[in-house]
Parts: structure tokens; sequence; C-alpha cells
């Protein structure tokens, strides 16, 4: 090797150790200032939702701390799972978040083929709230409670129908647990939503409804439904006094949706952290708990840790409601 070779050498690994240097601490400076630019976050849902409302009030928040735009970017369409494939494949820098909901723990039964892996295609970043479902009746049906639903169901298998926001639907399949749990049979009606399937109840065509807290306790309210039983462990300050189905004898019961925060895998752990400590500080906000309490909601905030442990038992527990019910997608 001639001098003039091993100095070319010499300088040529100098310079790629200095770009290496350089990069590493470009990328520390990047994750310290992150955010420089605007953020979307992915909703597999159309606006004014739940979903929606949950995420354009916590986007809010985060604008606000940090000067920089964080842009709801609805993505409705295929169980939530257009939106689900968008942010798994979108690049791992912290400016597109995506929020996961129980879709997410169902559709991987459902569906016959999906194009992500929920555990492994994100990083969990926090489970922000649960809202509870809750089940009701005309008020021609002879039962005040679960347990006497029970007992008409028991003696009078398949008469009583029950309506759903469709087949897969969480509502649906916390229908088809209940009904496995005790061993009634009852009939299910689906239907393209919330409010074709209240109205069907509330003009007495469909006995009962496994339906979400915010659409369907206004007409609990006004008197044109009966609330049954709440399907969470504890009791809900928007459904009044209605005992929840655990306290009815069917223990462990614990149904609902729920909505969080993940981000592609790869993302940087410094990123990750940053927008943990600023997404449960923004679920502390007073009008956002407000807001959210009126509609049922149970606040989170949890881990990253807490939140995959979380939705290893939520794809376990909507994996079995599934196959139960063998339903299949519209």
């Amino acid at each position: 090797m001639t001098r003039s070779t091993a100095h070319q050498l010499t300088t040529g690994t100098a310079l790629v150790f200095s770009m290496l240097a350089y990069g590493g601490h470009a990328y520390a400076q990047g994750a310290a200032n992150y955010p420089t630019r605007p953020i979307r976050y992915l909703v597999g849902y159309t606006p004014a939702g739940t979903a929606d409302l949950l995420a354009r009030a916590v986007g809010q928040k985060l604008t606000e701390a940090w000067g920089q735009q964080v842009l709801v970017e609805n993505r409705p369409g295929g169980g939530t799972n257009i939106a689900t494939e968008m942010a798994a494949k979108s690049a791992p820098d912290g400016y597109t978040l995506f929020m996961p909901t129980v879709a997410n723990a169902i559709n991987p039964t459902l569906l016959a083929k999906i194009n992500h892996d929920l555990l492994r295609d994100f990083i969990h970043i926090t489970n922000f709230a649960k809202v509870p479902g809750i089940v009701v009746c005309h008020p021609s049906v002879p039962a005040k409670n679960a347990k006497e639903l029970i007992g008409l169901a028991k003696a009078n298998p398949g008469a009583l129908r029950h309506g759903s926001t469709g087949i897969g639907s969480p509502h649906h399949l916390a229908a088809e647990i209940f009904k496995s749990m005790v061993g009634v049979k009852m009939i299910h009606v689906p239907y393209k939503g919330a409010t074709p399937a209240l109205a069907d109840v509330v003009g007495g065509h469909v006995e009962v409804y496994f339906g979400a807290m915010v659409s369907t306790i206004p007409h609990v309210k006004s008197t044109r439904l009966r609330a049954l039983g709440v399907t969470s462990l504890k009791r809900v300050a928007a459904a009044g006094n209605t005992p929840t189905l655990d306290e009815q004898g069917l223990k462990g019961f614990d149904t609902g949706s729920w909505f969080g925060m993940s981000v592609p895998t790869g993302t940087p752990n410094d990123i990750v952290m940053k927008l943990h400590a600023q997404a449960t500080r923004a679920i502390q906000a007073p009008d956002i708990r407000d807001r959210m309490s009126a509609e049922g909601a149970e606040f989170v905030g949890d881990t990253p840790e807490q939140f995959v442990a979380f939705l290893k038992s939520e794809l376990t527990k909507w994996g079995r409601a599934v196959k139960a019910s063998g339903a299949k997608p519209e």
C-alpha cells in the first residue's frame, strides 16, 4: 500500500466517523427538539364520533404545548383497517400518530386477512380512556334488570331479539359473550349503525339492545328505553344507578370501547416518552375530562407496558368472542 493510498483511507475513515458522529448528534437534537413540524393523527372513523372528538381534544392540547399543529386525519373504512395500515406503513419519526380502538382487537380474528400486526407494527403509547357499553330494553319488556332479562330469555328461548350496530361490532360481540355466559338464546338483528338500531328498539320492533353509552343514555333518560346493566366492572355516573352486569352475577363481565395513541414501530424512544408525558397530561385537562365523563368514560393514561398488556388481553377476549359467535364480516 502506498503512502498516498494509506492517507486516503485514513482520511476517508475519519470522514465516515465524523459523519456518523454528526448524524448521531443531529438525531439526538432532533429528538430533543421534537416536534419541528406538523403532526398527523390518523383516526379510523368519521368526524364527530367519540374517537374523533377525543383525538381532536388531545391534539389541541399537544398543539398548545408544542406550538406545532396536530392535525386529525379521518380515514374511515375497512373496519378501521385503512387508517391502521396507513399508520403501520408510515415513517417511524413521531410525525404520524394513530388512534387504536377496540376494533383493532376484534379484526385479527374477524377478518380473513389484514396486512398489519397490532403488537409487532406499533409502539403503543397510552390508553386514554375506556367507555363501557349498556344493555337496554323496550319498556314493554317485562324485565327491570339483567337477572330478569336472563330469566325471561331462558323461559322463552329465541323469542327475544337483540339489536347491534353490525356483525362483529363490539356491542354485537358483547351480546354474544352475555348469551354464552348465561346460556340463553336470543336472535341477533344487526344494523348499519346506532341510529337505525336505536330507532327500532325505541319503536318496539326489537326488544333488547347492546349499545354505546353516549348514544343510548339519552333514550334511557327520556324513559323511551329501560337500562338493564352496564358492561364495565364499575358503575358509571352517566348511567345513574344502573348496576353492572358483574354485580348481577356475570362475574368479570367487562366490555366496551377504548381509545389510545400509538406510533409506528421504530419511532425513537425519546419521542415516545415525550409523547407519553404530554398526551397523559392532556387528558388531565378539565375540559376533556368533563366532556368525556358525560359519555361515561373511565380515564386510564397508562404506561406503554401496561397498554401492551391490556391489548394482549383484549386480543384474547375478543378473539374468543368472534369464534364463539361465528361472526363473519358484512
